[in-house]
């Protein structure tokens, strides 16, 4: 079957086809297929802006930053703070100072475990999770509670995939002193109400950090209307590079937290003995840090304020109500998640086949989807799920193609059930 991915356009009217004309990875065949890749929560393809803003930072630019008086470390160091700027920009940060990169939302959650949680959290202390977290906001945390003696306790996720949020005022009491929360679920596509999450913490005085993975360059994220102390999230998820990342932290959170590497760049004086950490951003950044990784991320959020982060938005939705329509009139098929507003993903289970296998079919015809516990797996056991197949959503996405995802589904559960 071929895909017509010409006549798709947005809800803004934005022709798709102009999009994808961005994003030369597309423009390929898997197993004699066009590509229909439909993992994007996993990663997004990048488009050509970005490539080039890497490929030419290596070719004139090269140099390590914030360390030599030369013109080359002086561009690179130019480069790498204009990115920073852009950053707090982008999720209204009231200052770059409170921007911090990392590795990824993974080694910012760690970050804020193993600095501020390690130094803060004692015996008797509580820190409040979801029941939907990603694993790499709750291994952080499960760690932090056996050395430190803190318990973990959590707000559950309904039948309907959304949190149980009248369990919220037990649950919110004033030995909470960190509550983590997703931004939006990796799994079910659950859009959680940060803003309400991060104002009833502040209630009883408990630090609040939202994993914002799934929701970066998908919708609009603005720190303060939200109110969170910290916010994390990866580049390689909103059309920038692997291995960079950012951590937001309000300036006198981050001042009051110690770092938690050290090394080159992140001190101002150092003797055989001591040491003293430079100001933020910088005592959280040692080493050389991923520079061109920072320098692709500025030009990512370049490319979608060029397109608009409104249109994105409409867009993904859209989508992602499609297929979870689509999905569900198919009798063999269960789409997990909340039934309205969701974000850019589906996820769903297919009877008496497991989701790898449904996952290895879609490939041989040009499909790529995830399947799996989606690094979910307390929550997967909850919902009695062993593994799911899901099919998570871009910009350059287009019905047509979920009308062929849905086609294969369809395919899929005839041949396994010769």
């Amino acid at each position: 079957m071929k895909v017509n991915n010409s006549n798709n356009t947005t809800e803004s009217g934005c022709r798709i086809s102009f999009v994808r004309n961005d994003f030369p990875a597309l423009f390929q065949k898997v197993n004699n297929r066009e590509l229909v890749y439909l993992d994007n929560a996993a990663t997004t393809h990048k488009p050509s802006c970005v490539i080039e803003a890497i490929s030419d930072f290596y070719s004139s630019d090269n140099s390590n930053v914030h360390r030599s008086g030369h013109t080359l470390s002086q561009r690179a160091s130019e480069q790498f703070e204009a990115a920073r700027n852009k950053v707090a920009s982008f999720i209204n940060a009231s200052e770059s100072e409170e921007i911090v990169f990392t590795g990824g939302t993974t080694e910012s959650i760690n970050l804020v475990a193993f600095s501020y949680g390690l130094k803060h959290l004692k015996s008797g202390d509580v820190i409040l999770l979801t029941e939907m977290e990603h694993h790499s906001n709750l291994l952080p945390w499960q760690r932090i509670a056996s050395l430190t003696g803190a318990a973990i306790k959590f707000i559950p996720v309904k039948d309907d995939g959304t949190l149980e949020l009248t369990r919220l005022k037990d649950l919110l009491v004033p030995g909470v002193k960190i509550l983590a929360s997703t931004f939006i679920s990796n799994t079910l596509g659950t859009v959680n109400d940060v803003r309400y999450l991060c104002a009833e913490a502040r209630k009883v005085g408990a630090i609040t950090l939202i994993d914002a993975a799934q929701a970066s360059g998908h919708t609009k994220i603005d720190v303060q209307e939200i109110g969170c102390d910290f916010l994390a999230f990866s580049g390689h998820k909103m059309f920038g590079p692997t291995g960079i990342g950012v951590l937001y932290g309000r300036r006198n959170i981050l001042e009051q937290t110690p770092p938690w590497q050290t090394g080159g760049g992140m001190i101002t004086d150092v003797t055989y003995e001591t040491a003293e950490w430079a100001d933020i951003p910088y005592k959280f950044e040692a080493g050389t840090p991923n520079i061109e990784g920072a320098i692709g991320l500025a030009k990512a959020i370049d490319y979608i304020n060029h397109v608009g982060l409104n249109t994105i938005e409409k867009h993904d939705l859209l989508l992602a109500m499609y297929a979870y329509d689509q999905l569900r009139r198919i009798p063999e098929v269960k789409v997990l998640g909340p039934t309205g507003e969701r974000g850019a993903l589906v996820s769903f289970i297919v009877s008496n086949v497991h989701a790898h296998d449904v996952v290895t079919f879609a490939d041989q015809a040009g499909i790529a989807l995830r399947g799996g516990h989606h690094c979910n797996q307390p929550l997967m056991k909850k919902l009695g799920v062993p593994a799911a197949v899901r099919a998570s959503f871009a910009i350059y996405n287009t019905f047509s193609e979920i009308d062929y995802l849905v086609e294969t589904v369809k395919d899929a559960v005839r041949f396994f059930a010769r």
